[in-house]
This record gives structure tokens, C-alpha cells and sequence, in this order.
């Protein structure tokens, strides 16, 4: 369920996550390699420098000795002297001189090698967490390919444009510690913009139904929505909802429209062992709606489920049809039923009844098959309206209670 939308989000906090770390790495190569020139040419200058005192020094004691023998004479430089062995020992010549302070320059001229300690790679690597702060460069395009692919996946564009604009209110300036930072960010930020989509105040459907009963009036509900959306079918799954929890329902099928809508929902009626009030095709709608009513408080029955005709939202005649049924029986909660694959057609069609009779909630069948989840994500939040329920199979127990935070974990996990 949901899959692609799931797929769409945990791609773009990788994605993100990737291009954040990546070129903070990169920085802190540079930085580490910029470094290490500088040391080395920092080291390299002071050896220079060393060098150059000590042949200064060697020049300076070498000159007097030459300048001794110019004085001494060439007599001097034969003669020698003898050391306590008995051998002659000739003064050095300039030549002999100036071979030792090549020598002396060569020894103290060696390249020092830069050393490196484990803890300088660590704090190499952890570097950029200190100053790092998320900034628009840095998730704008990832953001504008998301909100590409959400309006590919049937999510209304008003829905696409406010889950990024959150999301970038939530990351940007943000600051990173560690690596880790910059995935749980990203996650907590659409977390956050999807809660706050799905986060519409809703009515609780058993509470309405437990102030009816104590009020002596049935709850009466009125399902709107057009033909092929489930909405026969979700009927009978609400009725299996509340046998489960105690209630008895009546069915008002008030669909005259379609002789096969009656027989469809008389069908379901009788598998669950359900009282069904109809008339013939053709008959008002309106006073089969009423005539359920009347059944309900005199039987003392707790719940009213209204079929309507499965009409195209554009029809003016049937659409009236509607409105007079509520103006008869005074509904406790308006329902549409919309298909979960239709994608955004169905948040087009629930525009339209909303707009006609008013909506309290949704219904959406077929959640189960719905891959891009665009309408489940959509449709609360374009006409401002509560998902209740969704209808996840074939069975009449197939339907679960809507919650937002179930769909954010279905989504991001």
C-alpha cells in the first residue's frame, strides 16, 4: 500500500543525505591537503634558513685561515707540522675546506616528512560538523525532483507544493553534529509535512453514534459518490462495522435511479441479515430515505445507511436530487465514497459534491491495490474533510479506521 509514495520520500532523504556528506567530505580533503602544503613549506623555509646560517658560520671560520696563509707563506704550508706520532700533518687546503661544507649543507638539507597522527585523520573526518549548516543550494533541486514526482504520482498540486515548502522551512539552517544529522532531519522534516496534511479535525463516527442512541434518534448517514467507486459495497462493510460493536442498522436504498443498485444492495442486505427499505425504480428518493427513518425509531434501531444514485458530479438534476434528500431526513454526517486509484479524479469529484450537498468524511475503497497513494494523501487536505475509513479488500470486514500517523509510518517508516 502506498509504495511509490513510499519510494519517492525514502529516495529523496538518501538522496539529500548523499549530496550533504559527499561534498563536506570533499571540503575537508582540501582542507586536510591545503594543510599539509603549508606545513611543508613552512618546515622546508626553516631548514633553508638553518642551512644558511651554518655556511655563513663555516665561511666565517674558514676566511682568517685563509688569509693565514697568505701570511705564512708557501715555506709554511711544506714544512707541516708533526703530531705526536711523529707524522707530518699538512694544513687543510680552500679546496679540502670548501669540499667539507658542501658536505655539511648536504647532511642538513634532508626533506622532513610532514608526520600525521591517528586523532588528526578523526578530526579530519568530523571536521565539518562543527560549522555545517544545511542551506537552500543544498536540498533545492533534490526538493524540485520530489515535488515532480508527487504531482506524477496524483498528488494535487497544492498538496506537493506545501509538503516541500515545510520541508524546507524545517532543513534549511539547520545545524549538523554528525553525519546521521542530516538522514533524521530529513525524515523528521516530511514526517512533519505530511502529519500536518493529513492532520484535519475529524468526527468519531461511534461517538456520534453512542450521543444518537442516548438521544433516542438514529444516527442517520447519507453516502454520495458516482457509479464503480464500491459505494454498495462500502455500505455494507459500515453495517458489519457497527453489528461488531452492537448497533442494528437499517438500509435505505434510495438509488431509484438504477433498478440493479436495488437489487445490488438487497443482495447485501440479506447475506448480513439486515433490514432493507426500498421502493421501485423510479420512486422518490427522498421518501425512501424517510421511510428508513421512520423504521429506525420505531423498531428502535441505531443507525440509518443511505444509498444515493452513483452520479457524475456534473449532473445538476441529480445532484438536486441529493440536496432534497438531505432537507428531508437531516443527516448526521454526509459521506463520499471515492475511489483510492482514481488518483485525482476522485479529489476533483469530492470537490464537486462537497460543493453541491457538503461533506463531513471519506471513504476511500480500493487503498489496498492504491500503489501511488496521491488521493489517500490528497483529498482530506483540498476539501479540508477527514478521511474515516479505508476499504482494503473484498470481504465485509475489510475496512479499517483511518489515522493519520498510520499513513506517515505506511509512508516514511
Amino acid at each position: 500500500m502506498f509504495e511509490s509514495l513510499k519510494k519517492k520520500f525514502t529516495g529523496t532523504i538518501g538522496k539529500i543525505s548523499d549530496k550533504i556528506i559527499t561534498e563536506e567530505d570533499i571540503k575537508v580533503a582540501t582542507n586536510k591537503t591545503d594543510v599539509a602544503k603549508s606545513e611543508r613549506s613552512e618546515s622546508f623555509i626553516s631548514n633553508e634558513k638553518s642551512d644558511t646560517k651554518l655556511v655563513d658560520d663555516k665561511l666565517a671560520e674558514t676566511e682568517p685561515k685563509i688569509e693565514e696563509e697568505k701570511n705564512s707563506g708557501i715555506m709554511s704550508f711544506l714544512r707541516g707540522k708533526s703530531n705526536e706520532s711523529g707524522e707530518i700533518k699538512y694544513p687543510k687546503t680552500i679546496e679540502e675546506e670548501s669540499s667539507e661544507l658542501e658536505t655539511l649543507i648536504s647532511d642538513k638539507t634532508e626533506v622532513i616528512k610532514p608526520e600525521t597522527s591517528e586523532s588528526d585523520d578523526k578530526s579530519g573526518i568530523f571536521s565539518f560538523v562543527k560549522n555545517k549548516a544545511i542551506s537552500a543550494k543544498d536540498i533545492d533541486d533534490i526538493l524540485f525532483e520530489l515535488e515532480l514526482a508527487l504531482l506524477e504520482g496524483d498528488v494535487a498540486m497544492d498538496v506537493a507544493e506545501e509538503i516541500i515548502n515545510s520541508v524546507k522551512q524545517d532543513l534549511i539552517g539547520r545545524k549538523i553534529r554528525r553525519r546521521s544529522d542530516v538522514t533524521d532531519f530529513t525524515r523528521e522534516a516530511l514526517k512533519k509535512a505530511i502529519s500536518n496534511i493529513l492532520d484535519i479535525e475529524s468526527k468519531d463516527v461511534i461517538s456520534l453514534a453512542e450521543n444518537a442512541k442516548k438521544s433516542g434518534e438514529p444516527l442517520k448517514i447519507m453516502f454520495v459518490g458516482i457509479n464503480g467507486t464500491g459505494k454498495t459495497t462500502t455500505i455494507a462493510k459500515i453495517s458489519t462495522y457497527f453489528m461488531k460493536m452492537g448497533y442494528t442498522p437499517v438500509i435505505a436504498a434510495s438509488d431509484t435511479f438504477r433498478a440493479g443498485a436495488i437489487e445490488q444492495l438487497t443482495y447485501h442486505a440479506d447475506k448480513l441479515n439486515v433490514k432493507i427499505i426500498k421502493h421501485k425504480k423510479g420512486a422518490d428518493p427522498a421518501a425512501v430515505a424517510f421511510d428508513a427513518v421512520e423504521h429506525a425509531k420505531a423498531k428502535d434501531k441505531e443507525l440509518v445507511l443511505v444509498d444515493t444514485a452513483g452520479r457524475m458530479q456534473t449532473n445538476i438534476n441529480l445532484m438536486d436530487e441529493m440536496k432534497k434528500i438531505k432537507r428531508v431526513i437531516r443527516p448526521d454526517l454526509i459521506i463520499y465514497v471515492g475511489d483510492a486509484l482514481t488518483g485525482n479524479d476522485s479529489v476533483e469529484q469530492a470537490q464537486k459534491f462537497n460543493d453541491s450537498v457538503g461533506i463531513d468524511g471519506i471513504i476511500l475503497t480500493k487503498a489496498d491495490a492504491d500503489v501511488k497513494g496521491g488521493a489517500a494523501l490528497s483529498i482530506g487536505y483540498v476539501i479540508q474533510k477527514p478521511i474515516l475509513f479505508l476499504g482494503v479488500g473484498q470481504s465485509y470486514s475489510d475496512l479499517i479506521e483511518f489515522k493519520p500517523e498510520w499513513m506517515v509510518e505506511q509512508i516514511i517508516g
